[in-house]
């Protein structure tokens, strides 16, 4: 298998871009992307995508945005993994190039969520869940993260409030992401008193729905050493995990078992450890989810994520930097699309290009992909 970099990234602002189609918020991604790593045409293009066949009624989007940016002929597939559908995508893509497959490869992860009613997206998202044995009840993606929330609550004795970290870390480092939703502070304050979703998750534990797309271009690193001006982020690691889509047949409710199975096997393949890295992109839908992640990924132990936000170590200047560009809390969430976004923010740290929001000496990140309630997990550790 061959060495593989990334060399190029783009992204949309995050919002509900209504006057923006699908295939043009992926136009916009791709060929920044494409301009940044100095290429022309890709051999390959992979798209992760969720939602768009019930929200937007359009398949293929493979074939469509290809053709859209002028590279028809070329390989292009949509990858669907619910939430993880851009880590995915991007996962798909290093396994071409790798493999020779293609010598540069195109990722793009977009998500339009907002042209249909509330309730039709809710609908859609739940989709992610097993709809035989949870969706049938009438259950939502919130509530589910909601029961998840409350177990966690009572077995470790944890208070709502501690959760309040997570929330207000992303949001500050969103005020210095011009790509972010929502670019203002939170408070405790403004924390404790947000209207409750679905008890106990209130309106600033969950991250919004929203429109974009982000883009990366992955090379061999024969390529990339051809194309004068890159600056290639090394692949160390490309990982995934499964568990059951439903949560009451999982052995472990709070393992969170696909994100520390697949974090384990991207440590392996990189041959570091978590102390090794100097920042973690997570995935926050949820500020519960922030907290399974940290510690199914070996960065808290268990019951301890939240007061280990609490005490600063998440934060910039942190032990282990989280949602330095605003996460999915702050920057947003358009689901097929975050996986790249989170790598888009990784690369942007690991050349040292994210302004008053970089890790200081960031040479080693990881990020976190999740589907569903942690039924899909996708890891990627990424160095300079």
């Amino acid at each position: 298998m061959r060495d593989v970099c990334l060399i190029g990234i783009g992204q949309t602002p995050i919002g509900e871009k209504w006057d923006l189609s699908l295939r043009h918020l992926a136009f916009s991604a791709l060929t920044a992307a494409a301009a940044d790593a100095g290429i022309e045409r890709p051999d390959a293009l992979f798209v992760g995508n969720m939602l768009a066949s019930r929200l937007n009624d359009q398949a293929q989007l493979g074939a469509l945005i290809a053709d859209f940016c002028g590279w028809r002929g070329i390989e292009a597939v949509t990858v669907e993994a619910a939430c993880a559908s851009g880590g995915a995508a991007l996962q798909a893509a290093i396994r071409a190039v790798a493999s020779g497959a293609a010598d540069t490869a195109a990722v793009c992860g977009v998500e339009k969520m907002t042209d249909g009613s509330k309730v039709e997206t809710a609908g859609a998202l739940a989709t992610a869940a097993d709809a035989e044995y949870e969706g049938i009840h009438g259950v939502t993606f919130v509530a589910l993260n909601a029961l998840l929330m409350q177990r966690y609550m009572h077995e470790y004795h944890v208070p709502h409030e501690a959760f309040a970290p997570f929330s207000i870390n992303a949001h500050h480092n969103a005020i210095n992401n011009p790509n972010a939703m929502f670019q203002e502070e939170l408070t405790l304050q403004t924390y404790l008193k947000a209207p409750v979703i679905a008890p106990p998750i209130n309106l600033y534990d969950s991250s919004p729905i929203c429109d974009g797309a982000a883009a990366v271009i992955v090379a061999s690193i024969e390529v990339a050493r051809d194309l004068p001006g890159t600056t290639p982020v090394h692949v160390l690691a490309s990982a995934s995990a499964t568990d059951s889509l439903n949560l009451d047949d999982r052995h472990d409710l709070l393992s969170l078992n696909a994100a520390r199975l697949s974090a384990q096997k991207a440590y392996q393949q990189a041959g570091l450890v978590p102390a090794d890295m100097d920042l973690f992109e997570v995935h926050d839908a949820f500020s519960i989810m922030a907290a399974l992640s940290l510690e199914a990924a070996g960065f808290a132990d268990r019951g301890r994520a939240a007061y280990m936000a609490q005490d600063g170590e998440i934060g910039l200047n942190g032990r282990i930097p989280i949602s330095t560009m605003g996460g999915l809390k702050a920057r947003g969430h358009p689901v097929g699309a975050t996986g790249v976004y989170e790598v888009v923010d990784l690369v942007t740290q690991l050349r040292g290009e994210a302004g008053a929001n970089q890790v200081k000496g960031a040479r080693l990140g990881m990020t976190q992909n999740i589907g569903g309630t942690g039924a899909t997990v996708i890891t990627h550790i990424l160095g300079i």
